[in-house]
């Protein structure tokens, strides 16, 4: 667990993450949308490549990398335990917000 923190720990590999968690991308695609040079993406792609966080595979001329999703589901499972700390805060603030937007307005009255 240790390891799959220090990769996720680098913003840039974060950044390739969410940009792979809405869709398959080109190492240009990634270079292009993160203003990364090309030896910097794939420095990154092969660190989360090697530890399991992505795959490739051969289109054409290119290579396009998708997330693999277990090492996440295993940072999602050591993060269970601690949700309680915060879903406390998102279940209030939904409230209030439901509270809010259900509260008619009333229209002020013309002179």
């Amino acid at each position: 667990m240790d390891s799959t923190f220090a990769i996720i720990a680098e913003p840039s590999r974060r950044a390739i993450l969410s940009l792979l968690a809405s869709s398959e991308r080109s190492v240009g695609d990634i270079e292009e949308q993160l203003n990364l040079s090309q030896p910097s993406v794939s420095k990154h792609l092969r660190v989360l490549r090697e530890a399991g966080f992505v795959e490739s595979r051969v289109e054409a001329q290119r290579r396009v990398y998708r997330i693999k999703p277990e090492p996440l589901m295993e940072i999602d499972a050591w993060l269970a335990p601690f949700r309680r700390f915060w879903s406390v805060h998102l279940d209030a603030l939904e409230r209030h917000l439901d509270q809010t937007h259900a509260a008619p307005r009333r229209k002020e009255k013309k002179r």
